[in-house]
């Protein structure tokens, strides 16, 4: 098989998202990291398709040179669950915006992660509707004035990360859109899950969101903002990597490493494979300013998928049955002409 590159993976349409749109850096990190799982998996182009629904982020298909379906509003989670499904040798990737994966297609989008279907959703998290021109989203934050909040939002966000958690999810990662790397060897390790993998990418929308993570996002204020977690590594983080993250019998605490008794010993370890969900929601949890928000995989633990389950039941009730095929079932029992 061909050694595949990002060039492959890029079609020759235009891109037309606005400039400056955080959206580009997701598409290049996924043009940059199929190659990757192509290697690692021995795959073939042909074994992908892009599943959207409707939005801004939903365009992604376009760009993509693999299949492609640009499904309606909310229900790209439901076309993704069929299509595996129906050709478990397909390998899914999806796309869906804040408002898209968790107001219409909320119901889809947990029932998905509850089932564990074996897809990789990348779910664009800029914080409104974009294409439909400036609506608060389930994401926007409490207060945002909007199209539709001209005097400020009355309800709190959602947090992706407790909603896919909550509905006990396998894979959850978190990212930044300019995160180029971080956003490649995230979206490796989703395609290496078997299960539902759930990428929650935090982006720009310039237009109508202007600024939607730069509480996280600004340069000046990153290193101490966020945690890029590792499964493996030390929990530390700060802009000279004094600070880390240590369980004090009760809860999860940031600390400074060197301060009030603490040393890097005392630091937790990262563990995303461990079964104990609670862990991983408190760290998908963690928000300023006590806390640095946590990016990189956060959770990847194993468990049966639904696409397994059906096909293994298939396969046992037709080894158990006296007919297998449709042609056999008009066959059997009494038949007669109609004349």
């Amino acid at each position: 098989m061909a050694t595949l590159t990002f060039k492959d993976f890029k079609s020759d349409q235009e891109v037309r998202w606005c400039p400056g749109c955080g959206d580009h850096a997701v598409l290049a990190a996924l043009q940059r990291a199929l190659p990757k799982v192509s290697q690692a998996l021995n795959y073939d182009k042909e074994r992908y398709v892009v599943v959207s629904g409707i939005g801004c982020s939903s365009r992604l298909p376009y760009y993509m040179d693999t299949y492609g379906f640009h499904s309606i509003h909310g229900r790209a989670t439901a076309v993704s669950t069929g299509i595996k499904v129906a050709n478990p040798w397909l390998t899914v990737w999806q796309a869906c915006g804040d408002g898209d994966a968790l107001a219409i297609g909320g119901n889809h989008f947990i029932h998905a992660i509850r089932r564990n279907i074996d897809i990789n959703i990348i779910l664009f998290n800029n914080r409104i509707y974009g294409l439909t021109k400036g609506q608060y989203s389930p994401t926007s934050k409490f207060g945002a004035i909007t199209k539709t909040s001209p005097y400020g939002t009355v309800e709190h966000p959602f947090n992706p990360g407790s909603l896919v958690l909550g509905a006990k999810g396998t894979f959850f990662a978190r990212s930044l859109d300019v995160e180029l790397k971080l956003n490649e060897e995230i979206m490796t390790a989703a395609a290496l899950h078997d299960g539902c993998s759930v990428m929650e990418m935090l982006t720009n929308c310039v237009i109508f969101n202007d600024g939607a993570h730069k509480e996280l996002s600004d340069p000046a204020v990153k290193a101490d903002h966020t945690i890029v977690l590792r499964h493996g590594e030390k929990m530390i983080f700060g802009k000279d990597r004094d600070r880390g993250l240590i369980y004090d019998g009760k809860k999860i605490r940031a600390v400074h490493i060197g301060e009030g008794g603490f040393t890097e010993e005392d630091i937790l370890v990262h563990d995303a494979h461990t079964d104990n969900i609670g862990i991983h929601m408190a760290l998908a949890d963690m928000k300023g300013p006590d806390y640095p928000v946590a990016l990189g995989v956060i959770r990847d633990v194993k468990d049966i998928t639904y696409d397994d389950g059906v096909r293994d039941q298939v396969k046992d009730v037709m080894a158990r049955s006296k007919i297998h095929s449709v042609d056999e079932l008009l066959h059997s029992g009494s038949t007669w002409e109609v004349k």
